[in-house]
């Protein structure tokens, strides 16, 4: 009996970038409605409790799903996906003004989105930098 030979597999290409996964960088923005949501309903509070729960409860998700989760470009993904999170913040904002989200109101005067972006930005690489750790600590024991 002769056996059926399987036509040889190509080797992936290494040298190849590897895509961000924008399904994770915007399923992790979207937790940006955490904040009108909570308004809304009146959950956590106000001020300062409300925001660093939120804050808190944000970078645990960021860092789980993308340390454990083994997503590719952890600094990377988490950066841009700190970028959608101060998009969809501003935009919920501007669109819905009564929410308040970040900068009050209406999200605030117009020339703050760049500042607020790069502060999202900045907070997304070092969620990205502590997943990578965690990445790297469990890369440790397979």
């Amino acid at each position: 009996m002769t056996s059926p030979h399987l036509p040889a597999q190509p080797a992936p290409d290494r040298s190849a970038p590897v895509p961000v996964p924008w399904a994770v960088v915007g399923g992790l923005a979207a937790l940006a409605l955490l904040w009108p949501l909570t308004g809304l309903t009146g959950t956590l509070g106000t001020g300062a409790p409300r925001a660093l729960t939120i804050v808190g409860i944000t970078a645990v998700v960021w860092i789980g799903v993308v340390g454990l989760g083994r997503v590719p470009r952890p600094v990377l993904t988490l950066t841009l996906t700190g970028v959608a999170y101060g998009l969809v913040a501003h935009a919920v904002a501007l669109l819905v003004p009564v929410l308040g989200g970040f900068g009050g109101p209406g999200g605030g005067p117009l020339w703050t989105i760049v500042p607020a972006l790069l502060f999202e930005a900045m907070w997304g690489a070092l969620a990205g930098l502590a997943a990578a750790g965690v990445q790297r600590l469990r890369g440790s024991g397979r």
